[in-house]
């Protein structure tokens, strides 16, 4: 699998309380930018890293289960940077700037527990250069999908990573959290994992609206937070643009996408060690989007009693 040179990820992952988190760190002087779809969305630092904001670089990024209370971790990973020297450099000291974005897994949780400070250094202390592991770890590890039904009718999410070169030899990878509301399709455009109903199956949520009453809490519970890596250079508002095109990957394969309910975003980090063009770089990012989403809920293990769409569809044969 390919891998952007100079990037490290990192899970921590706490399978008994179903939450966990996941920590990117770049290389020095990476570019970053954000774009924000969902209607709900629970994040630190992302105006930094609007277009027209002149701060070019981020240090780390995190993504972390909790809800609103798992933005304290943050903390552990600006700790974690600051003992290893990494910054932005304003001269008296190095400010380490990391964005940050959460789920909400409080569902699955009880809100038992939520990645704290200590958590997220130690998916820092984990973080090799090399695709992280794909499933319900990190800040997939509570991750749900299908909610139309609520928690009967769930399947389980999870983190995925998928990885290609352009033509031009730029590598791109993108890693996905997957908490939506609606369903995951497959590549034929069928229900991989969504809302689940026994003795009918999975329902199609976009009928939600005009045929089956949704039992889900109207709460803003739902979310896919994903992130596209790059060795291409990228300006800020390119990687911008590569961050819009990603979003358009997540909405052919998650459905109903960046709604009301879902706090989805995406993020580009490139950190310009070959030419690249945001054209091509959009374009494969936007395709692994598909395939990373995909690969969450198909690497998706059971947590705390929710089954995976694989375990659904079993028990329904059996």
């Amino acid at each position: 699998m390919t891998w952007p040179a100079g990037f490290r990820a990192g899970h921590w992952t706490d399978a008994a309380a179903g939450t966990g988190c996941t920590v990117l760190l770049p290389p020095p002087g990476t570019v970053a930018a954000v774009d924000v779809r969902g209607g709900g969305p629970s994040t630190s630092q992302t105006d930094l890293l609007a277009p027209q904001n002149p701060l070019q670089e981020v240090t780390a990024l995190l993504f972390t289960g909790g809800s609103a209370f798992g933005l304290g971790a943050t903390a552990g990973v600006v700790d974690w940077c600051v003992a290893h020297g990494l910054g932005y450099d304003v001269a008296v000291t190095r400010v380490p700037i990391v964005p940050t974005a959460v789920i909400f897994d409080l569902g699955i949780t009880g809100n038992a527990r939520h990645p704290g400070p200590a958590d997220a250094a130690m998916a820092c202390e984990a973080a090799a250069e090399a695709p992280p592991a794909s499933g319900s770890v990190g800040a997939g590890t509570g991750a749900t999908v299908g909610k139309l039904f609520g928690r009967d009718g769930w399947c389980k999410g999870g983190v995925g990573v998928a990885t290609a070169r352009t033509l031009g030899g730029v590598s791109v990878a993108v890693l996905a959290v997957v908490n939506a509301f609606g369903d995951i399709l497959d590549e034929r455009g069928g229900i991989l994992a969504g809302a689940w109903r026994d003795g009918e199956g999975f329902a199609d949520a976009r009928r939600a609206v005009t045929e089956i009453p949704p039992a889900h809490p109207r709460l803003v519970e739902h979310t896919t937070l994903g992130a596209v890596l790059t060795d291409g250079a990228l300006s800020k508002p390119e990687a911008t643009q590569v961050a819009r095109m990603a979003s358009a990957g997540m909405a052919r394969v998650v459905a109903p996408v960046h709604t009301p309910l879902d706090g989805d975003v995406v993020f580009t980090l490139a950190s310009g060690a070959r030419p690249a063009t945001a054209f091509a770089v959009g374009v494969t990012a936007a395709t692994l989007m598909e395939e990373a989403i995909r690969t969450a809920v198909r690497a998706a293990t059971a947590v705390r009693g929710v089954p995976t769409a694989l375990d659904r569809r079993a028990s329904a044969s059996a």
